[in-house]
């Protein structure tokens, strides 16, 4: 979101309780940034049709990951939960009926993330299901900034080997900063490790342009 669609939000909001999502952000040159890993399990992979199954974001503050304070839930099972989708996040029907209806899990996000910036793993899908699933209930879309970590991770190896080519899927990533492998990718567990990625990348020592195999 630019900064006049910023201004457009901050004003149509007037008087809303979501206004202060779209003030800008003018931290201190001491304060500590904060920014969110974010990730969702959704019924499908067009992000035209997808709809929400959880949602997990975990707070970065600085350097440090804040894993004991995590923000996870469940939705409510959606109407195009299927046999296929079953089988990507392994969420049946039975196990989503204590979940959160649509906009009370947004509301619930939306008071947790606030508009901080955004960080994940194809964090681009994400923010658009979530944009949909925003407007549908309170009208406007998310107003936080995306950092793609498989995007800053080919930055700090285009430094090392200028238009050479990089594998770019999460494994292969976590193997290179020698990272923790998850054996099993949840929601909660897919916004730990982006966490890890971003902080390894941003306060870490450059990588080294080989991939361990």
């Amino acid at each position: 979101m630019n900064a006049l669609q910023r201004l457009y939000w901050l004003y149509r909001l007037k008087g809303s309780e979501y206004q202060y999502l779209f003030r800008p952000q003018h931290p201190s040159s001491t304060a500590l940034k904060e920014y969110i890993s974010l990730d969702c399990e959704t019924t499908s992979l067009n992000p035209d049709q997808a709809e929400l199954v959880t949602i997990a974001a975990t707070k970065i503050i600085d350097n440090k990951i804040i894993t004991s304070q995590p923000f996870h839930i469940r939705l409510k099972a959606p109407q195009s939960l299927d046999q296929g989708s079953i089988k990507i996040h392994h969420l049946r029907h039975h196990d989503l009926n204590n979940g959160y209806d649509e906009i009370d899990g947004i509301k619930a996000l939306l008071a947790f993330i606030g508009n901080r910036p955004l960080v994940g793993y194809h964090i681009r899908y994400d923010k658009a299901i979530l944009d949909r699933a925003c407007k549908k209930h309170l009208g406007f879309p998310l107003p936080n900034t995306l950092i793609e970590v498989s995007h800053l991770y080919h930055q700090r190896l285009e430094r090392l080997l200028p238009n050479a080519y990089f594998d770019l899927s999460l494994d292969t990533i976590c193997r290179h900063l020698d990272l923790p492998l998850q054996q099993r990718h949840d929601a909660l567990q897919d916004t730990i490790t982006a966490a890890l990625i971003y902080v390894r990348l941003t306060h870490g020592s450059q990588p080294s342009p080989f991939v361990a195999h």
